[in-house]
């Protein structure tokens, strides 16, 4: 399994960024207003990242007094890193869509405001999202192995 590389989370954030725009330009007028925390469950994943990170790191590091981390835990805990990484930026790449539609729109239209709020919201959320999985899964790098740079196989 390789690390999470920059390209994969602007790629899964810019698909749903671009056919967000498109739809919401369709039935924006059809949709009801967002709740202001619509987004905000992703700072709820984000936040149970960290503390596995914070609980992991000492035990991947094997820092005395620690308990080594069984390799069935340690590769789940990186798949649900990869997973918040990804979700973080497709989710990031949803919110932009929805905040290059609305932007433009505030003059003109009274819910683009209150919408507005609710899509900094839940872009933030899914930022420290991505934040928070990028992290866990640099916190459960097994410390034997040699850092890889990034390369372009796949």
């Amino acid at each position: 399994m390789s690390f999470t590389q920059p390209r994969q989370l602007i790629a899964a954030a810019l698909v749903p960024g671009v056919l967000v725009y498109l739809v919401v330009r369709l039935v924006y007028g059809g949709l009801p207003q967002l709740p202001v925390l619509a987004g905000g469950t992703l700072l709820l994943i984000a936040l149970v990242d960290l503390v596995l990170a914070l609980v992991m790191r000492p035990r991947i590091k094997r820092r005395p007094g620690t308990e080594p981390v069984e390799p069935l835990t340690a590769a789940r805990a990186v798949a649900l890193a990869k997973a918040s990484s990804l979700a973080g930026s497709i989710m990031g790449g949803v919110w932009l869509g929805l905040l290059a539609y609305l932007l433009p729109e505030r003059a003109t239209v009274e819910a683009a405001n209150a919408d507005t709020a609710a899509a900094v919201v839940g872009l933030i959320s899914a930022a420290a999202l991505v934040a928070a999985g990028l992290w866990l899964e640099n916190c459960l790098r097994n410390p034997d192995e040699p850092e890889e740079p990034y390369d372009d196989e796949e």
